[in-house]
């Protein structure tokens, strides 16, 4: 992984709760090494997910292929030159959002990382270990089944 993936995790979802919003589904899933419990809103129609379902996450910082984060750039990410490969082609659902809340579960422990992609929440709670590069500003988020 490198310095831009500051995340990446294969999930299995364990419950979905339907209704929070229209067009939303709120999942709830868990590493598949049982370390991390993520919560995730997100867009029914263009990435419907079930219960057991298997699928992969990756937090990054950028999505360039080399890693390296341009200045001024951000949600922007849909702009970009001709041919230009990034790692929005290589999965199936994108999202750019702002980190804005950490928890610590005390010394050494758990910490959970709350970020808003325009209004759809996650919530990743695991070991501290793995989640603290993520308390940065701003990240995307990418899926993939």
């Amino acid at each position: 992984m490198s310095d831009a993936q500051l995340y990446e995790a294969a999930f299995t979802v364990t419950q979905i709760v339907e209704g929070v919003y229209d067009r939303v589904t709120r999942l709830i899933a868990t590493s598949n090494d049982s370390t991390t419990t993520l919560t995730l809103d997100i867009n029914s129609e263009l990435y419907p997910l079930s219960s057991g379902d298997q699928f992969n996450l990756l937090v990054a910082t950028t999505l360039n292929l080399d890693g390296k984060v341009e200045e001024g750039k951000g949600s922007g990410w849909r702009e970009r030159r001709s041919g230009e490969q990034t790692l929005a082609d290589l999965w199936d659902y994108v999202c750019y959002g702002k980190v804005y809340r950490h928890e610590e579960m005390g010394e050494g422990g758990n910490i959970k990382v709350y970020v808003s992609f325009g209004g759809l929440l996650m919530c990743l709670d695991g070991p501290y270990r793995k989640l603290s590069p993520l308390r940065i500003d701003n990240v995307y988020l990418l899926l993939k089944r």
